[in-house]
């Protein structure tokens, strides 16, 4: 005899001490068994909407295995845990399976483990743990179940459905933690893929842009990368990245100008729960996320003065603080920044603060306009062509017209290289199977708009004054629109949304009414 007490303190300690469920059913058993007659242990779930249960582990006298074996239940058995789902009532009850029990239980339960001549004890679910498993003990020597055995094995019940609860946790962890890792695998290969077919232009153009980008990558110091929009700036920062000592850490890229000012410091810097409307969890920031990596600012002009502070304290302190948080969060992360505008000009007009300028500027790397290096416009456009052509299905690449080549390299291409791309795929639409010719309309209006820009500059006008101009001319020529074919955020190959965000900072009003008439 044992103390009821004794027996469920020491069966739980066992059985709810590990979280590899196998190890713990092993010594579960060889508890047991010195007061009840047992040589196997089986742990089970079943599931109510499909019929099928499956053993997640079971343990013997040689040790503890996980199985995950799945199979579909007899009928009789279905009928017999439906029936107790039925009672949420009931306390837990022990079913005892011999020879002499239902023939069709009784051949399935010694099938399932191996021991024709066994005897079994099922422990039954109890419906209020919403835990739908079942733990069966058996011993081949076919030694008969006793009051005192079943009114042990029943103790049981509570234990054994914490450790179930606890381990189908652990379970869907671990599975959601292998997706999570395939996922970063199968991304971190897409990434180096896209940076091999990208840096079209390092042995020429380039050149001394890649050789400045080795220089620095192994080092920890900030870069800031400089150039007109569409030069590539990203393709850089990426590059820096994946040829540095922090390649296996994650890349956080951030389109600062992409961010409302409202929730700014909130995404780079992250939130604790409540520290403003609608803050009904914790969050971590982009900083935070790229711990042990690289973090890339895109358009650190756009910064709030506020998150201009912050960040100088990330490259100072290495360290930043969440919003509504009162303790530091230490970040180990290298920051590449970018910017098409003049950050001098900006500290001289109280934009954006000098110190910040300093800690940003150690190593600057100027990337020139399309422009600049015309050699590079040949070999990209048969890159954009061949990528464009793939992605649209096409088995052929079509051959540029005669003469269209040299037009090409007389534009000035103001959107340099996201420009040309553009510029391919549209002619690529249009081709209908033809040699490219680039004589499409939106081609001559993108053309006239954005050579607008350089006139507005030599016309005095401030860099502010210039871009309000061109996006309203844009918008003219678009009739209000913003997104689509023919809006004008795609006359001025910009995303939508950075766009809007350009327009709300220039005081530029929407729609068509705003139009001048």
């Amino acid at each position: 005899m044992i103390d009821e007490n004794i027996f469920f303190r020491e069966a739980t300690l066992l059985v709810c001490g590990s979280l590899e469920i196998e190890k713990a059913l092993f010594d579960l058993l060889i508890f047991i068994r010195q007061h009840i007659p047992a040589d196997m242990i089986y742990l089970n779930v079943y599931n109510l909407d499909t019929g099928i249960g499956e053993n997640l582990a079971r343990a013997d006298l040689n040790g503890g295995q996980l199985t995950s074996l799945k199979l579909v239940l007899p009928e009789k058995i279905r009928h017999n845990l439906e029936e107790q789902h039925k009672k949420p009532d009931q306390n837990a009850s022990v079913a005892v399976i011999d020879r002499y029990s239902e023939p069709s239980t009784f051949k399935a339960i010694t099938s399932f483990s191996g021991y024709p001549n066994g005897t079994f004890m099922i422990l039954l679910p109890v419906p209020k743990w919403n835990l739908f498993c079942t733990v069966f003990i058996g011993n081949h020597a076919e030694e008969k179940y006793n009051e005192d055995h079943i009114r042990l094995f029943s103790l049981l019940n509570e234990p054994m459905a914490i450790a179930m609860s606890n381990y189908l946790r652990y379970r869907e962890v671990l599975r959601l933690k292998d997706i999570l890792l395939d996922d970063n695998r199968y991304l971190q290969n897409e990434l180096q893929q896209n940076i091999d077919e990208e840096i079209i232009g390092a042995q020429f153009g380039l050149q001394q842009v890649m050789k400045l980008a080795a220089q620095v990558a192994p080092m920890m110091s900030p870069v800031l990368l400089l150039g007109e929009t569409g030069t590539g700036k990203e393709v850089i920062a990426t590059a820096i990245h994946n040829i540095s000592p922090r390649r296996k850490g994650p890349l956080i890229k951030v389109n600062c100008g992409a961010i409302p000012e409202t929730l700014m410091d909130s995404e780079l810097f992250g939130h604790e729960k409540g520290a403003f409307t609608g803050a009904f969890s914790k969050m971590r920031g982009r900083f935070e996320r790229a711990q042990g990596g690289t973090i890339f600012l895109d358009e650190i002009g756009e910064l709030t003065p506020k998150a201009q502070v912050r960040l100088l304290r990330v490259l100072q302190e290495n360290e930043i603080e969440r919003i509504g948080g009162s303790e530091t969060v230490p970040v180990d992360i290298r920051v590449i920044a970018a910017t098409h505008r003049n950050l001098e000009e900006m500290i001289a007009n109280g934009k954006f603060r000098e110190d910040l300028y300093f800690r940003l500027n150690v190593f600057p790397i100027v990337i020139p306009p399309l422009r600049e290096r015309l050699a590079d416009l040949p070999i990209l456009v048969q890159h954009f062509m061949t990528k464009k052509a793939r992605q649209m299905g096409w088995t052929d690449v079509p051959i540029l017209a005669p003469g269209c080549l040299p037009k090409l390299m007389d534009y000035d291409w103001p959107g340099n290289v996201r420009e040309l791309q553009n510029a391919v795929e549209r002619a690529l639409i249009l081709s209908d199977g033809k040699p490219l010719t680039f004589e499409e309309p939106s081609y001559a209006v993108t053309n006239k708009i954005t050579n607008g820009f350089s006139t507005a500059i030599s016309n005095g006008l401030d860099f502010d004054q210039a871009v309000t101009k061109i996006i309203m001319q844009a918008l003219e020529r678009a009739n209000g629109r913003i997104e689509g074919e023919k809006g004008a955020a795609k006359l001025l190959n910009l995303n939508p949304s950075t766009l809007r965000t350009k327009m709300r900072k220039l005081g530029i009003q929407f729609g068509k009414k705003h139009l001048r008439p």
